[in-house]
């Protein structure tokens, strides 16, 4: 596993666009919900500037640097045959998997972790009081995304298509599991349902652990939604995931 790790690391240099979008784009997107953040009453739902912010890279990072990167590489490896030839050796189709995910996965905790000390730096949000929270929501956020990534793979033709076939999760993500907007400010009837989505209780999880409101049934709510669609998810990977080329 460490050996096809390095690989796909080396892989993945050469891909400009996978690079890129790993790298960079999870960066600069968090400026946009600055802009946001002046028309909401952040006040009154207990939150600020800050840990809105903050949720909303690591969601970003989690979603570009870890799902949208995979879906590609999973596509990319599975119709250049790589996927089929390492099945003749002594991996097992769950360690090929993961050792394809590695590099995307350390990119994308390694930026969670910039992006956490960087906003609690310049947007003074200070140190989290539970950041237990924190950690786990990041955990469970990267196994749900390599999890959504295989799975978003299968249906993917070419590395073309994997790109319009991520956009369904990345938008209804960004929507509606309090990245870009916090559920928190939304009414209550319509928060209990996109609490439900897939990324949310990873939010939620985060979030919590620097505004240290979470209560222990809701923190363990968000901990069994988060741990259903990841378990859904490795089901369905395991029963349809292909490694022949969809010609």
């Amino acid at each position: 596993m460490a050996a096809l790790a390095r690989a796909e690391l080396t892989l993945l240099g050469r891909s400009r666009a996978t690079l890129f979008t790993a790298l960079f784009v999870p960066l600069l997107l968090p400026l946009s919900v600055r802009t946001a953040t002046d028309e909401m009453d952040l006040g009154e739902a207990g939150l600020s500037v800050g840990t809105v912010i903050l949720s909303a890279a690591i969601g970003f990072s989690l979603l570009f640097a870890v799902y949208a990167a995979l879906t590609n590489v999973y596509v990319v490896r599975r119709e250049e045959l790589v996927l089929k030839r390492l099945r003749t050796g002594e991996l097992r189709d769950p360690e090929i998997l993961v050792g394809a995910a590695l590099p995307a996965v350390g990119i994308g905790l390694a930026q969670c972790l910039l992006l956490a000390i960087g906003c609690t730096v310049l947007l003074d949000v200070g140190a989290p009081p539970a950041p237990h929270l924190a950690v786990l929501g990041v955990l469970l956020g990267v196994v749900l995304c390599v999890a959504l990534a295989a799975l978003t793979a299968t249906f993917s033709r070419t590395a073309e298509s994997a790109q319009i076939t991520s956009l369904p999760l990345m938008f209804v993500s960004l929507l509606g599991s309090g990245i870009t907007v916090p559920l928190e400010v939304l009414p209550d009837r319509l928060a209990s349902f996109l609490e439900l989505l897939p990324l949310s209780p990873v939010i939620t999880l985060v979030r919590g652990g620097w505004t240290g409101d979470l209560s222990a049934y809701e923190a363990l709510g968000a901990m069994a939604t988060a741990l259903a669609w990841t378990v859904l998810a490795v089901f369905a990977v395991r029963r349809w995931f292909r490694w022949e080329p969809r010609r």
